[in-house]
Parts: structure tokens; sequence; C-alpha cells
């Protein structure tokens, strides 16, 4: 063996040792007279496939780019559109119908021992429609007291309306002993009259004022779920996204194919924009009802039904002035304090109701019960004076009984006024919160239908351009 020129070894029949095959590397050997085999190819790097080169390759990656924002967007669509309707849903289904037992329990049993106070001064037998207001007056809270049970499930409001199903029958059971004492003459009939009324005020009112601040609260958010702008915002910017790519494509396949239209694509374009349209108005149209139901429905109405408690406490704090003989003024005090909170004036409730009724159909209503509340109180002032120069039966026939100038006949007008300016408020509410969840019927469906359409036909429509490559 003997070194060839430039250091080559050779060997016998006619092969060679490159310097590798010294203890440099691997071994390649080639027959004399062969040409060189290539190196093996190397792997391509990852930005050769980001960075198509040819036009098959753009098209691919262009198909994939354009599929996945069009289901991106379904997806984006579907879950805003989810978020409204379950919000819209909540308001109309559950948050709702919550507030108003809420309201209706805290009204029944306000009325209810206003009412019982108000039987109480007759003395004996009490008048049979308040006894049947009394009992109609159990038996709806009873009512409302089950549905909002049901309703609440395991949220905060469920221990308040624990404590009212357990509070409300002890409530009757010292009413109806009071009554019974009352109808024999002996003076433990007032005692247990006030025994209940104080655990009216001091252990079931303030657990329905609970309940009823609770279910506001969620009906507050279920709204704000179903019209909050930040969601709308993210549907925009995915809209305009996909628009933008879709018409950069089209306008790169016209330059590249010298073709006006690509069915698919044009297609894919009338699909997003039929959606993007049918998104544009549902949820402008939602919104709209929706604002209405909250501005000109469950806001007046929460207002109104705090005045309208608050005035049926003030009636219940009249009667048992009248009913106690034992010169206690505790009673008196509670009743200047609530016509204090209750007003008219700046600040009071019969104000803030009266200016959240403006522009609904309770605003009529509204403004009669701030003028006969003030009429009221003008009646139990000479009620007072009555009772306090020694005229308690003058006193009382001016609280109880109907006529001119009676204390009994203007509070039936203040809280006739206040139940007339709720029950319309109540009303708006109810029709324009179901026209708001109305109009997300079908869309969820729709929108995710229309992305798929948008998928297939930027998939059809650029098959059939890299088919021409074929």
């Amino acid at each position: 063996m003997a070194a060839g020129p430039g250091g080559w070894e050779e060997r016998g029949h006619g092969s060679k040792i490159t310097p590798a095959a010294a203890g440099y590397g691997e071994t390649a050997m080639t027959a004399v007279g062969d040409p060189p085999r290539p190196a093996p190819a190397a792997p391509p790097a990852l930005g050769q496939f980001v960075r198509a080169r040819t036009t098959p390759a753009k098209l691919r990656l262009l198909l994939a780019g354009l599929v996945s924002l069009c289901l991106i967007w379904g997806a984006v669509a579907a879950w805003v559109v989810s978020q409204r309707a379950s919000g819209a849903a909540d308001v109309v289904s559950t948050s709702e119908p919550l507030a108003l037992d809420g309201q209706q329990i805290y009204r029944a049993l306000s009325d209810a021992d206003a009412t019982a106070a108000s039987a109480f001064l007759s003395g004996g037998l009490e008048p049979l429609a308040a006894r049947h207001r009394y009992q109609a007056d159990i038996a709806q809270a009873a009512s409302h007291l089950e549905s909002a049970t049901a309703a609440a499930g395991h949220s905060p409001a469920a221990r308040d309306l624990a404590t009212l199903s357990a509070g409300l029958p002890v409530y009757t059971g010292e009413v109806e002993t009071a009554r019974a004492d009352n109808r024999l003459g002996l003076p433990l009939g007032a005692a247990y009259l006030r025994e209940a009324s104080g655990l009216m005020r001091l252990k079931l009112l303030p657990a329905a004022r609970d309940v009823s601040a609770q279910a506001d609260a969620r009906l507050t958010g279920a709204s704000g779920q179903a019209t909050g702008l930040p969601l709308a915002l993210v549907l925009l910017v995915a809209a305009v996204a996909v628009g933008y790519v879709l018409y950069r494509a089209q306008r790169w396949l016209l330059w590249r194919t010298h073709r006006r239209l690509n069915p698919g694509l044009v297609v894919a374009s009338v699909a997003a924009v039929v959606s993007l349209v049918w998104l544009v108005i549902a949820l402008t149209v939602a919104r709209a009802d929706l604002l209405q139901a909250r501005d000109h429905g469950s806001t007046p109405v929460s207002a109104l039904a705090r005045a309208d408690t608050a005035a049926l406490q003030a009636r219940a704090d009249e009667s048992l002035t009248l009913i106690d003989a034992q010169g206690d003024d505790s009673f008196q005090t509670d009743y200047v304090t609530i016509q204090h909170r209750l007003g008219p004036g700046p600040g009071t409730l019969l104000t803030n109701a009266v200016t959240a009724a403006r522009g609904s159909p309770g605003a009529g209503p509204a403004a009669t019960a701030a003028t006969a509340a003030t009429a009221w109180y003008g009646a139990h002032r000479t009620v007072r004076s009555l009772d306090d120069n020694g005229q308690h039966t003058q006193a009382i026939a001016l609280a109880t009984t109907p006529g001119p100038g009676h204390s009994d006949t203007l509070f039936t007008r203040l809280d006739g006024s206040l139940t007339a300016a709720i029950a319309a408020d109540q009303a708006v509410f109810r029709s324009n919160a179901v026209a708001g969840r109305g109009a997300f019927t079908g869309l969820e469906i729709g929108v995710i239908v229309l992305a798929l359409i948008m998928a297939a036909g930027c998939a059809f429509g650029l098959s059939k351009r890299l088919a021409e490559y074929r």
C-alpha cells in the first residue's frame, strides 16, 4: 500500500480511504470512477414551513388558516350569545320571580301586621273585610314564601327564607290568641298583639327585606350579564378580524390568479355578513328591551315597594298607638321616624320612588301617592290630638272608618296608589324582559351553523385552486 497524491492511501482493488476513515469521521466507500454520493439532506427548518415559497404551499397555509379562523369565530360568537342568553333567561325565569317573591312577602307581611292592628281597634268581632284582608295577606305571604324557597335553592337567601318559614306560624298563632282575648274583652289580647307585632318587626320583616335585597342584587347581576358591553366588544373585535382576513385572502387570490371572484370565499363572506347582521340586530334589540325592563320596570318597582312597606309599617304604628292604653309612646315615635323616612321630601322613599317611576306607567299613581301621604299625615295629627285629649272613641273612628278626611280613607288612597304603580311597572318589566329573552331565540345555533358554512366555503374555494396545480 502506498500513499497517493494529496495524502490518500490506496488499497487493493482500486479502493481508497478518505482522511475521515483514518479516525476523522465515517467511511464513505466509492468505486474508482463513480461520481461522489451527495451528502444526506438536512431536515427543513420550521421557518421553511411558515414562509411558504410556492403558490400551492401558500394556498394550503391559507386554507388551514381560514378554516381555523372561521371555526374560532363560531366558537367565540356562540360563547358570547350563550352568556347573553343565559343572563336574559335568568332575569326572566329566576332572578325576577325571586325578586318579586321577596317584595310580595315583605308587602304581604307588612299589610297583615297593619290590618291585624287596625282590626283589633274595633273591639269584639273585627270587621269581616279586615279579617278577609288579613287572611289573604297571610296566604299570599305563604304562597310567595314557598315559590321563593324553591327558586332560591342554596343561595344566601335560603337562611332568611327558613327564618320566615319558621316564624310565620308563630306570628299567626299570637295574632289568633290576641283576637280570642279581644273578643272576650280581656286586656291580655293587646299584649299578645304587641308581641306579634314585635316578632314581625324585629325578625320577620328584616328577613323578608334581606330576601328582597339579595334577589334585587341577583337581578342586577343577571341584567348586567345580558346587557354588558365588554362581551359585545369581544365579539366586535373578532368580527373585524374575520372580515379583514377574508378580504385580504380574496385580494391575494385576485392578484395571484387574476380571477375576480372565488365562489367558496364569496359564500363564506356572505355567511359572515349574515352572522354579523343577525348578531348585531339580536344583541341590540335584546339590550334595548332589557334596559327598558330595568329602567322602567324593576328599578321603579323596587323603589315603590320600599315606600309601600314603609307606609304600611307606619299604619300599623298608628293603630298600635291607639291600642296601647299604658301611655307608651314608642309606636308614635316609630311612626314619626317612618314619616320622615317616607316623605315626600329630598332623599325620602316617596320622592325616590316618584323619580324612579318618571317616564313609566307608574309615574301618575306614584305622584298621587306622594300627595296622599301628605294628607294622611294631617289626618294622623288629628287622630293623635283627639286621643291625647281624651276622645279615644272618636280617634279610633277617624283611624278605622272611611270618610272624607279620615285617616283610614287617606291611607287607603296612599296604599292603593303605590300598589297600582307597582302593578303597572311590573307589567312593563315582564313584557320587555320576555321580549329581550326572545331576541336570542335560535341565535346560538344559527351562528354555529353559519360558522360551519364559512369554514366549508373557504375549504371548497381554496381546494379548487389547489387542484389546478396537480
